[in-house]
Formats: structure tokens, C-alpha cells, sequence
């Protein structure tokens, strides 16, 4: 089942894979990670297999949920949906093929707008440039069971309605950016959350959106907006959406989401269509 979220910059959340492992400062205080505990207690089934306690914990080691990937076919009503929130579809754990399955669902949902975040751009690089890897999609497409291959329209690639993003959070992984840059996509984004410091390496060419947001929880790392202002100008200079999440602090609320006397709540041209198709 799918889950309405109260991140601001999407609708829903859709989780063919929970689980992940920390690879980076910005994981250090992981939401995801937390939820995954909590919701082990409460008996969740999706959540009951622990990770590696180094990395990862209980709930959350890595795992896929067949039955949850033909979801997105019974929605009626358009939606924007964050794929994996509470995991990263391309952890090296996740099978070739079950991410090819989730491309291919995407692939035949065109109503629906999909973002997909990662920070492990290299393998999302490799598959997605892969003759071979658009072929898994395609024959995963016919798995469905829509109608006859007579039937079907020759696969789009990159599939329009899906938006493949990377996470940055301080100026040593601008490098994901560059891999980013090097994938097939309608549109591609940087999600520069928890932001740590200032990015002055950062690349926006080729990017069509950046959301930017402080750290929340106890023992958040503080924002300076100094390092948000240069994000936005830079966005503005490039002609790149800027989205402003959250100052952060104790709570995600606390700091609220203005920047210099307004919040900024901005959606590529092909996100602003999204949202009005499903308001």
C-alpha cells in the first residue's frame, strides 16, 4: 500500500525495498533507519529482518517486496510518488532484475510522476546507460501480462514520467552530480539534504531541479543559509527549480522553510504539469 507522505516535495511514497545501509555523513542520522525500528516493534511485516548493526539495524537490512511492486497499477487517480523512501533502489543488494521490474511498472504508469533518489550513482549509472538493462525492462513489461506484445508500444527511454535524483551532502560527493549527469533521464535532480556544508564544487548543468534542507533531530548538525542563498543563486543563474525543505533543528518544523521572507517551492516545468494533473 502506498503512503501519502508529509515530505513536502511529493505526494506519496511507494516501497518496493526497505532497507539500506549508511554510506556517508549524511546518513549518520538516517529517518528511515529510525522508522524501521520503530516499526519492527510494532510488528510491521515488511520490517521485521535486521541489518547489519554496523551500517545498518534492526528492520532494516535490505529486502525486496515482490508484492508491492504492481501497486502502482491499481491507482486510479494521478499521483507524484517518492520511490523507496525508506531505501535506496539501487543498493547493491537489489537484483538487476527486481529493479528492472519496478522501471517497467513505472514505464506502463504514465499517469503517474516517479522520483527515484539515490546515493549510489554509479550503479544507477551503469544500468540505466545499459543496452542490456532497457531489454530487462522491456521483457519485465511483458511479465506484467497487458494485453499481447502486438498490443504494446515500443518502450520509451528514458521513461518521461520518471525523475532519477542523487543526494549530496557536503562538497566531497559532488562527484555524484557528475555521475547523475551521465544518466538518461526526463529529469534529473539533487537532493542537497541534511546540507552540511557549502558546495563550492558543485556542477548545475544538466540539472532541472535542487532541493535543499538543514538537518532535524536531536544532535542536528546546524545550517548556515549562507550555503542555501548560494544554492539558489546558482539555480537562478542556471535556470534550475529550487525547492527549500526545511531549515531543520531539534524538530523537522522548528527552523520552519522560509529563506530570506519567503519559502520557495519551486518544480521543473514537467513537475508544475504533475502536480496540477493531480490536484
Amino acid at each position: 500500500m502506498s503512503t501519502a507522505s508529509k515530505i513536502e516535495w511529493t505526494e506519496t511514497t511507494w516501497n518496493p525495498v526497505t532497507g539500506c545501509d549508511r554510506i556517508s555523513s549524511g546518513c549518520d542520522r538516517c529517518y528511515a533507519l529510525t522508522l524501521a525500528k520503530r516499526l519492527k516493534a510494532m510488528g510491521s511485516q515488511k520490517y521485521q529482518a535486521d541489518g547489519d548493526p554496523r551500517t545498518s539495524g534492526p528492520g532494516f537490512a535490505v529486502t525486496v517486496h515482490e508484492d508491492t511492486v504492481p501497486e502502482p497499477l491499481r491507482w486510479r487517480k494521478p499521483r507524484v510518488v517518492f520511490v523507496n523512501s525508506m531505501s535506496d533502489l539501487f543498493h547493491a543488494r537489489v537484483p538487476d532484475a527486481f529493479i528492472a521490474s519496478v522501471f517497467a511498472v513505472m514505464a506502463v504508469t504514465p499517469q503517474h510522476t516517479y522520483q527515484v533518489l539515490t546515493k549510489r550513482p554509479r550503479r544507477m549509472r551503469a544500468l540505466l546507460a545499459s543496452d542490456a538493462f532497457c531489454s530487462q525492462v522491456g521483457a519485465a513489461v511483458g511479465a506484467l501480462g497487458l494485453g499481447t506484445a502486438a498490443d504494446r508500444a515500443p518502450l520509451p527511454w528514458p521513461a518521461p514520467n520518471v525523475w532519477l535524483g542523487t543526494s549530496i551532502e557536503n562538497d566531497d560527493y559532488t562527484w555524484r552530480a557528475d555521475c547523475l549527469r551521465q544518466v538518461p533521464a526526463a529529469v534529473r535532480f539533487l537532493s542537497l539534504e541534511p546540507l552540511l556544508g557549502p558546495l563550492p564544487s558543485l556542477s548545475l548543468d544538466g540539472i532541472g531541479w535542487v532541493i535543499a534542507g538543514g538537518e532535524s533531530g536531536p544532535g542536528c548538525r546546524p545550517l548556515d543559509l549562507a550555503w542555501v542563498r548560494d544554492i539558489r543563486d546558482r539555480c537562478a543563474s542556471q535556470d534550475a527549480a529550487f525547492f527549500f525543505k526545511q531549515v531543520g533543528g531539534p524538530t523537522p518544523k522548528a527552523g520552519g522553510r522560509q529563506l530570506d521572507g519567503r519559502t520557495w517551492d519551486e518544480y521543473p516545468a514537467a513537475g508544475q504539469r504533475a502536480r496540477a494533473a493531480t490536484a
